[in-house]
């Protein structure tokens, strides 16, 4: 009897431990240097931050429910799969040299990764940065979908040369990545990865972040080197607007309400809104160095950059745009997700 009532008690304590973990929204960045630093988003506060060595951790994903993080390490080409209640890897899967873009969807991961990518680790801090490039006759990147119940890679699907964004198709039939190296969007079948079609856009513009409009209608699409962005039809992938950007657009997302757009402006220090509908320019913010992606909190109510040569993530109201507080400690940030799921630069809601 008393075995059974202390078995009881441990049980309970468990689910309870869990509730108040899955209760608590949370933030999850990835630092090129330092690991992931997990942000308590109701204290606003880096309570914790998993060390990953000297692995590179750039982009990462979560599961449905927020116990698995998934994290490309650059440094060791594989895929991290973190327990979000330890903290602690709990297995690994190889993916080849330099992973970088994660999305997780409908029992798969899938991860960009580039072959014939030359460029080194980050400099120091006070360093310029280091720009990574492909040799045009180079390998082109390739996308791993990786069976999450196996942690296994099942397909590896060529793609173009430099690819970075990935974004899946509203009916999600399709998945769709950006190639900087050769100025494309791809598109494939998601979960065979069976090639589709590409579409070519203006060269040397190269394309790096991708987000579907929230009527799927249409897809923006981010052009580092032309500081624009481009609105494609969601049927055909025709080019239906062009849109001046400050400099370096590289993440990109619609607020949760679909009103506006985001884009950060890496290289101008910038985030800039625009209207959602029209893509009329509406303000500029300014913003840390370097912030590549973004997230909204769970409620909407604030925005939070991953700022990379700033080693912060800023804090900004979502309704006014002002920043509240920087969190520091985050070294060469990158890529920021949070749970619940929020709409954001690499996330969905």
């Amino acid at each position: 009897m008393r075995f059974r009532y202390k078995a009881a008690c441990v049980a309970s304590m468990t689910v309870i431990a869990s509730l108040t973990q899955a209760a608590t929204p949370t933030a999850y960045v990835t630092s090129e240097t330092a690991g992931v630093g997990v942000i308590d988003l109701d204290q606003m506060t880096l309570k914790q931050t998993i060390s990953l060595g000297k692995d590179g951790p750039r982009g990462l994903s979560l599961n449905a429910d927020g116990t698995k993080l998934y994290v490309a390490n650059k440094a060791t080409g594989d895929l991290s799969e973190i327990d979000t209640s330890t903290g602690k890897i709990v297995r690994r899967a190889k993916i080849g040299q330099n992973p970088e873009f994660v999305r997780v969807f409908k029992g798969y991961a899938y991860v960009t990764y580039e072959p014939g990518e030359s460029g080194g680790p980050p400099g120091a801090p006070g360093e310029p940065p280091k720009e990574e490039h492909e040799d045009e006759n180079s390998p082109p990147a390739e996308i791993a979908i990786v069976d999450l119940k196996s942690l296994k890679v099942v397909h590896s699907v060529k793609s173009g040369h430099e690819t970075e964004g990935v974004e899946f198709s509203p009916d999600g039939k399709e998945l769709l990545v950006t190639n900087e190296g050769d100025d494309t969007v791809s598109v494939y079948r998601v979960g065979t990865g069976k090639p589709l079609r590409t579409v070519k856009l203006a060269k040397g513009s190269r394309p790096r972040g991708i987000k579907a409009s929230p009527d799927g209608k249409q897809y923006v699409v981010t052009l580092e080197n032309a500081n624009k962005f481009v609105v494609l039809n969601g049927r055909d992938l025709k080019t239906v607007k062009t849109v001046d950007t400050k400099t370096g657009p590289y993440g990109v997302a619609f607020d949760p309400q679909g009103k506006r757009l985001f884009v950060a402006a890496s290289r101008d220090k910038t985030l800039q809104v625009f209207d959602a509908k029209t893509y009329e320019h509406v303000s500029d913010v300014p913003v840390g160095q370097r912030c590549w992606h973004f997230s909204f909190t769970p409620d909407g109510a604030k925005l939070l950059l991953a700022c990379g040569r700033s080693n912060a993530v800023y804090v900004l109201d979502a309704a006014n745009y002002q920043t509240i507080k920087q969190i520091g400690d985050l070294p060469l940030a990158w890529g920021i997700v949070t749970y619940p799921a929020s709409a954001g630069s690499i996330g969905s809601k």
